[in-house]
């Protein structure tokens, strides 16, 4: 049984409303929160449309955060809370960062790297691995998403509608 503490509730919640600035930016609603000594040092969204930087991920903008907030690129006592699994590239980010945990909502089926694809957060052959929890408010996170992606295709589907 995984323990799924209230702070990581209230933690998570902040990410979901993080997220909700993707969604209003027109980017996928991923967001994420950092974590240390129970003091938010990094907080971002998914800002991948906004800025067309393919590595602008809710993941790795908080990263950059955290590390400037401690002065150090080494987030030992860290947490990091996001809703969706991250990927390979955030992954890899976040065991280069010495991050103590990792917390997130769902998983990711086509691209997660902590659980569904890979698991390179707790690969043994690495030199750092992450306590990693997962499903923390899980269907609110997976239905933030859902509720994104259906209503692009509604709006596709509007548009192919316009076009004929």
């Amino acid at each position: 049984m995984i323990n799924i503490t209230k702070e990581d509730e209230r933690f998570m919640w902040m990410a979901i409303e993080s997220a909700k600035i993707a969604e209003e930016n027109g980017d996928v609603p991923i967001g994420a929160v950092i974590v240390y000594q129970n003091r938010i040092i990094g907080k971002a969204y998914n800002q991948r449309e906004q800025l067309q930087d393919p590595t602008a991920h809710a993941e790795i903008i908080a990263l950059t955060q955290a590390a400037a907030a401690v002065e150090s690129w080494r987030l030992n006592g860290c947490t990091m809370y996001v809703t969706l699994e991250p990927c390979p590239m955030c992954a890899g980010a976040l065991v280069l960062s010495r991050m103590d945990r990792l917390v997130y909502g769902c998983d990711d089926p086509k691209s997660g790297a902590c659980k569904s694809l890979y698991n390179i957060v707790q690969d043994e052959r690495l030199n750092h691995r992450l306590e990693v929890t997962a499903g923390v408010l899980e269907k609110e996170c997976r239905e933030q998403l859902q509720n994104f992606f259906e209503q692009r295709r509604i709006e596709k589907e509007e548009l192919k509608t316009q076009n004929q």
